[in-house]
């Protein structure tokens, strides 16, 4: 398989070295310094697109391979607010596009138990739930995309639950509710450390005890893994797709 990597950074290096690892061939790799080679024609040299660069850049760069007929993996957070404009776009062109906040493997069992855990829960009023995120101090933003799907995943399952709000912290304090004044909001506590992947927590509380349920990251190679098993899987389809469903969460 031809790949292209739109956005060349951390991640991206960590997915070209698992792609050519998995025999798969970079044919364009794109950066800041090169962005008048992204093309409709140098696009078309690839079976896959794979865009992790950054918000301002992501909706420009979806809409080209869209039009220029490849097939894209979409890793970037942070334009969801545009997602049906994009949908559209996709089905309207008969593109091929998936998207998610995290394609790690792992991530996306923890997302699916996280609704499984969550719908349990709904039948427990007494006890409230947060979210915890830890990232590297060199993530600008929060909170998380990773802990905002994790918040949804609450928010469809708690009824009490309506929306979620997010509180920056730049020292290691435990999280804490006191911090959200509308008890149907899910706090989404964002703590930023040197040298950590990626650590999200979902914490269920009451009055008698505490129940935790964490995914830990021990580096970026599950992410970059997980993005190139979504361009494996999206080759030869037609349609608009979340990492979902890739996965067959099913219990037999």
């Amino acid at each position: 398989m031809k790949i292209a990597l739109l956005g060349y950074g951390k991640m991206g290096k960590i997915i070209e070295k698992i792609a050519i690892d998995r025999k798969h061939e970079i044919v364009l790799k794109i950066d800041r310094e090169n962005q008048h080679e992204l093309t409709t024609e140098n696009l078309q040299k690839a079976d896959v697109a794979i865009e992790f660069s950054t918000p301002g850049t992501a909706l420009s760069n979806m809409e080209l391979c869209i039009m220029a007929g490849t097939p894209v993996v979409v890793g970037t957070t942070g334009w969801h607010g545009n997602i049906e404009a994009v949908k559209e776009l996709c089905e309207q062109n008969s593109g091929s596009l998936i998207h998610a906040t995290n394609f790690s493997v792992g991530v996306n069992i923890f997302f699916h138990v996280n609704k499984v855990l969550a719908k349990l829960m709904n039948n427990y009023p007494y006890y409230d739930v947060q979210v915890e995120e830890i990232h590297h101090t060199q993530k600008l933003d929060s909170p998380s995309g990773t802990a905002i799907t994790i918040a949804e995943g609450i928010i469809e399952n708690i009824d009490t639950k309506k929306s979620w709000a997010n509180v920056l912290t730049t020292g290691s304090d435990e999280a804490s509710n006191d911090n959200v004044e509308d008890s149907s909001e899910v706090l989404i506590e964002s703590f930023r450390i040197e040298n950590v992947p990626g650590t999200h927590t979902v914490i269920y509380d009451s009055e008698v005890d505490s129940i935790e349920f964490k995914h830990t990251a021990h580096n970026r190679n599950g992410f970059a893994l997980g993005a190139v098993l979504a361009a494996e899987w999206i080759q030869n389809k037609k349609g608009f797709y979340s990492v979902q469903d890739m996965f067959d969460f099913s219990i037999k």
